[in-house]
């Protein structure tokens, strides 16, 4: 059973969904994943959003870009966590998304990462689930060191080679 529903509009969202996805996996979380458009197949983003909490869904990631209507509609229905990425528009450059995402009505909050924010929202999924679930809780602790030692070597390499040979 997913513990995290990935939705999008489009699967010109797949880049950026596809990274929430990968720290999932990295994290050990079960997830299913779908494109479905709120606007152009609304029967069947109201099944999604309806049986989600039956399907065992803790968490909702949900991205769009433009009218980004996809995470609010999420949020209206589904009776847990729901998180918004915005997409980067050609138009607008993702501000579109970034204000209809994190404008909603008072009673349908949606959490928001930055435009493009796919490993964020997968990150925060994560630590959502981690509240109630202290295995994950140290997977996470582990990720965050990780995060770390990576910075602490690209670090080193720089106190090495100085900044003109960093990239050589």
């Amino acid at each position: 059973m997913a513990q995290v529903g990935i939705v999008m509009g489009s699967d010109s969202d797949m880049p950026v969904m596809a990274k929430a996805a990968e720290i999932l996996d990295e994290l050990g979380i079960s997830y299913e994943m779908r494109i479905i458009s709120a606007h152009r197949e609304p029967d069947v983003f109201f099944e999604y959003a309806k049986t989600a909490e039956e399907k065992g869904f803790q968490v909702i990631i949900a991205g769009a870009g433009m009218a980004a209507h996809l995470p609010g509609m999420c949020a209206a229905i589904f009776p847990m966590p729901v998180i918004g990425i915005p997409m980067h528009t050609t138009s607008l450059g993702g501000r579109d998304s970034l204000y209809s995402i994190v404008q909603m009505p008072s009673g349908i909050p949606v959490a928001t990462v930055a435009i493009n924010g796919g490993a964020n929202a997968g990150i925060l999924a994560a630590k959502i689930l981690a509240v109630a679930d202290k295995e994950l809780l140290g997977r996470l602790k582990e990720y965050s060191l990780s995060l770390k030692e990576s910075v602490l070597a690209k670090d080193a390499k720089l106190q090495e080679t100085g900044y003109k040979n960093y990239t050589k």
